[in-house]
């Protein structure tokens, strides 16, 4: 399941926690909120980001031969 949490601290600050996205298409979903938010101070990636996103395919190939025996 996808997820952001946002922190908003009495100074202003905003922290921004995104789960369950794999790999760097994160930044793609948050890019527009941060534009808003305003300048981007720090950011620190989580272990779903370095992940790879993996694809399985139930593809089976096979490979018959005939014999004149």
């Amino acid at each position: 399941m996808e997820t952001l949490e946002f922190i908003i601290y009495p100074d202003g600050r905003v922290q921004e926690k995104v789960t369950g996205i794999v790999g760097a298409s994160c930044a793609e979903v948050t890019a527009a909120i941060e534009a808003q938010l305003g300048l981007v101070l720090t950011q620190e990636p989580t272990s779903e980001y370095f992940a790879a996103n993996v694809q399985e395919s139930s593809v089976a190939n096979t490979h018959t031969t005939y014999s004149d025996w």
